[in-house]
């Protein structure tokens, strides 16, 4: 349970009056107030009887290590039972902000190429412990512009993912728009369906990473749980009902899935979907080599991803090479968090 929620029992159970949480939530959301003594509308009783009950502040998480590189800062927060979780800042020249947080501490699908899959699953992130990494940045007065779930774990395979969407947009709270929300998935066909239903204008992107089924299983175990067959009709079924772009995410790792004959390939794949081509947009991701994973996986060479867009483009699909920041402090999924273990 996070600070926030036991302020929320503990002013109850005072028989406090329901604004009281509301001031709080003000403080901490509107006036960027995280210590309960700075909280000046609550009586100073309260203020002090909330600090000697839960400490000094809201925050829960406790940043245990940090890397810094550019564009990019990672964070790896300790949860109380001293779990282990990384959020990642992207902040570009222009201003723009923009956060990928984690889901689960640990991942169950083993994705070959992922340093989060190598770790295994710990256990679900509560939707608070979800949220409590972007309040993280937000009380030090960085701007959520955007947020990603593509951090550790497998967002659709944590139930708790759609009660943090709801305090995510909440306007009490966050107040961010769907559409500046991104949630990534191996293909949880029960996930995929809620988000259709519960929240459809949040961005809806897939983790492909292969053109056919033999080779994505090759990559990822899930293929065989959830093979592609079966998810690219609920894609479909998404695009139709929210008028809304699904994103296929693509790894290129050298010499695995990154020739113009694995390009052709995925042409056809998509293609075999013509009325909702015009929403699908590949996001080519230059691999960001982990150290789990030796020399069994490398990122490309340039001229392969040139080659690839052209592919891809020459055959009416839309895409785009992703911009890699972070590559020197290892700022692909579970790396910082399996480093720091490690030594």
């Amino acid at each position: 349970m996070t600070i926030l929620e036991q302020t929320k029992k503990l002013l109850s159970l005072w028989e406090q009056p329901d604004y009281r949480y509301r001031q709080i939530l003000h403080a901490v959301f509107r006036e960027r107030v995280s210590k309960f003594r700075d909280m000046t509308a609550l009586p100073k009783g309260l203020r002090q009887s909330l600090e000697e009950e839960l400490g000094e502040g809201v925050l829960t998480l406790r940043p245990v290590g940090e890397s810094r590189s550019g564009q990019a800062d990672k964070l790896l927060f300790e949860l109380e039972d001293g779990g282990r979780v990384e959020a990642v800042r992207l902040h570009y020249k222009k201003g723009w902000e923009s956060f990928c947080i984690s889901s689960q501490c640990g991942c169950s699908f083993g994705c070959k190429f992922c340093a989060t899959g190598a770790m295994g699953r710990k256990r679900d992130l509560t939707a608070w412990e979800i949220v409590d990494q972007l309040l993280y940045f937000y009380l030090r007065g960085c701007r959520l512009d955007s947020v990603s779930f593509m951090g550790m774990g497998e967002p659709l395979a944590n139930p708790h993912v759609f009660e943090a969407l709801r305090l995510l947009t909440a306007p009490e709270l966050f107040g961010l728009s769907q559409r500046r929300i991104t949630i990534s998935t191996v293909g949880v066909p029960l996930g995929i369906r809620r988000l259709t239903l519960e929240f459809p204008q949040v961005n809806l992107a897939y983790s492909l990473h292969a053109p056919c089924s033999e080779l994505r299983e090759k990559l990822m175990p899930v293929e065989k749980r959830w093979p592609m067959e079966q998810i690219f009709p609920l894609l479909n079924a998404h695009i139709r009902r929210t008028n809304r772009r699904v994103f296929l995410a693509y790894i290129l790792l050298k010499n695995r899935n990154d020739s113009p004959a694995h390009a052709q390939k995925l042409v056809r794949l998509l293609r075999g979907n013509l009325r909702e081509l015009p929403l699908y947009h590949v996001d080519l991701i230059p691999y960001n080599k982990a150290s789990h994973a030796g020399e069994l996986f490398v990122p490309p060479e340039p001229q392969q991803v040139r080659e690839f867009l052209r592919v891809l483009r020459q055959g009416g699909v839309s895409c785009s090479a992703r911009t890699q920041f972070g590559t020197d402090i290892s700022a692909a999924c579970g790396q910082l968090c399996a480093e720091r273990k490690a030594n």
